[in-house]
């Protein structure tokens, strides 16, 4: 089986951090949300993946994954530019795919468990196509599964406005090559887009075998900034503590705390698990790290409380404030004047900005 990463879209919901690179690269417990994909099809047996490249900053893709090699994978490049829909990605992929049966996977998608088992189910499975669906509370959001009264899927509705269930499709899909003709009659949408729905509801009219699964843990779709922050959260609330840098004090750690090499937490300073800090980063004395939050490398932290927040690589953060639910692109500097008043912050900020409060 071969694996198909989408690597696309605008990020419109994301932005100012999109403007300077793919949503897909945006961090969740300092690492990109496209990795925990790779690393999930990698840990499934699927090493041969296509990553399809959006027109945002595509190079920082290929700059970041190379040939795979480093990950364990082989990856090949497809360009699909200006994004015109899931199925149109899909279809750029066909001469990749061959005969071979092939998992798409969205790159801004979380999933707990993975898809292992799904993995090995499908391809001991007679069926044509496989979704993944996940019950969730907005599913007008979502395409949606509509099934009859033994449970048989019957159609699937790109974000109806009167959805027929509270079964969203997630961005995990199996297939196999025939979904390409399906693809390949299809006509834009309201949306000017080529729906991978109206592709999987072609097989299902022509009476393939297109089966689901429904995902038993949780999974994120981390297209907007709460999504994103959420989806930190449930990776946090999983973490494994570890201390490999140096922690002046041990009280300073509380709960659940990960800290890479070369870090320094300084005496007086608090880190409240689930928490996250990078390689190289220094903590100074009588700053307060809060729970579900990820600092990354190179950062540092003269000042201030953070909660619920992430902090990318090389930000400094000096302040007399409270940052809280927050996303800090990398590079950017927050920095308080000696008579700031302290108070609640949340920042959305794109990469190199510059704040004084």
């Amino acid at each position: 089986m071969k694996g198909v990463i989408l690597h696309g879209g605008h990020g419109t919901r994301l932005r100012p951090l999109t403007h300077t690179g793919p949503k897909q690269l945006i961090p969740v417990a300092n690492k990109p949300i496209s990795q925990y994909v790779l690393d999930d099809l990698k840990d499934s047996g699927v090493t041969d993946i296509a990553i399809v490249l959006g027109g945002i900053y595509p190079e920082k893709v290929k700059e970041y994954y190379a040939d795979g090699s480093k990950f364990g994978v082989k990856i090949t490049y497809i360009s699909q530019g200006e994004p015109r829909g899931i199925a149109q990605a899909v279809g750029l992929c066909e001469e990749y795919v061959g005969n071979n049966s092939f998992i798409v996977y969205l790159g801004d998608n979380l999933l707990k468990g993975g898809v292992q088992h799904l993995v090995k189910k499908f391809e001991a499975s007679d069926q044509d196509a496989m979704v993944l669906l996940c019950r969730v509370k907005e599913p007008q959001r979502f395409g949606v599964a509509k099934f009859d009264e033994n449970g048989k899927l019957l159609q699937l509705i790109e974000k109806p406005k009167e959805p027929p269930s509270n079964y969203a499709l997630t961005g995990i899909y199996f297939f196999k090559p025939m979904v390409f003709d399906m693809i390949k009659q299809l006509k834009p949408s309201w949306r000017g887009e080529l729906e991978i729905t109206e592709a999987i509801q072609k097989l299902l009219e022509n009476d393939y075998n297109v089966g689901y699964e429904i995902v038993q843990g949780w999974w994120k779709d981390t297209g907007t900034p709460e999504d994103i922050l959420e989806a930190n959260r449930l990776v946090l609330d999983e973490l494994k503590p570890e201390i490999k840098g140096k922690v002046e004090n041990d009280s300073s750690i509380q709960g659940r705390v990960t800290i890479g090499k070369n870090s320094v937490i300084k005496e007086n300073a608090l880190i409240r698990g689930p928490a996250i800090i990078g390689e190289s980063t220094t903590v100074e004395a009588n700053v307060y790290i809060g729970p579900y939050t990820s600092i990354g490398n190179n950062v540092t932290i003269k000042r201030g409380e953070i909660e619920n927040s992430i902090i990318m690589d090389r930000c400094i953060i000096g302040i007399n404030d409270r940052i809280i639910d927050s996303l800090i692109a990398p590079s950017s500097r927050i920095i308080s004047k000696p008579d700031n008043t302290p108070t609640g912050r949340r920042f959305i900020l794109g990469e190199r900005t510059y704040i004084e409060l």
